[in-house]
């Protein structure tokens, strides 16, 4: 697999070595030691999530709080998707800044969102099924996120915002103003 870092610290693309024939495909979603050894990162996932969403499904921008915080190492399944984090860590050089990127069932890469961001995407393409790992469990009392289109942010989601599909929670989320005042 090669593993790039991307411009905020922590937070990896990674691209798998896919083996393809007339058959299908095969490749390693995931190895630990291959994981590590290439981030310099200890994970230990303990929580698999799937959903699937129509084109134009916007989620997040979410994260848990605190001592439930958790790392992220997210990929499509089936699909198309705009995918976006953002550092909230405060004492990071790049806090408040964002790095997004097409995750497809094409190109099989995988981001890897660290402890510490808010993750989101936009659905691109009808029945997308969108997979995360995550090294922590969920917490519902822990459960807070960012508005997808907070004006500080000023996140490029790369379709007219109208044609959206999104939660009434997540259209209810804090801002980035917020965030920093708590």
């Amino acid at each position: 697999m090669l593993v790039e870092e991307t411009h905020l610290k922590g937070c990896f693309v990674i691209t798998p070595k896919v083996f393809e024939d007339e058959r299908g495909f095969f490749f390693e979603s995931f190895n630990t030691q291959s994981f590590e050894s290439k981030t310099g990162v200890k994970v230990n996932f303990v929580q698999d999530n799937i959903s699937k969403s129509s084109k134009g499904v916007l989620r997040g921008l979410h994260f848990q709080k605190d001592a439930f915080a958790q790392a992220k190492l997210v990929q499509v399944i089936k699909g198309k998707v705009l995918d976006v984090c953002v550092d909230l860590r405060k004492e990071s050089s790049t806090f408040g800044h964002y790095f997004s990127i097409l995750l497809d069932d094409l190109n099989k890469q995988q981001l890897y969102v660290p402890r510490g961001f808010a993750h989101g995407f936009l659905v691109l393409e009808d029945d997308t099924i969108f997979s995360y790992k995550c090294d922590n469990y969920y917490n519902k009392a822990a459960e807070s996120g960012i508005l997808y289109n907070d004006e500080k942010l000023n996140i490029d989601w790369g379709l007219m915002q109208d044609a959206f599909v999104i939660s009434e929670k997540d259209k209810c989320l804090s801002t980035f103003e917020d965030f920093l005042n708590e």
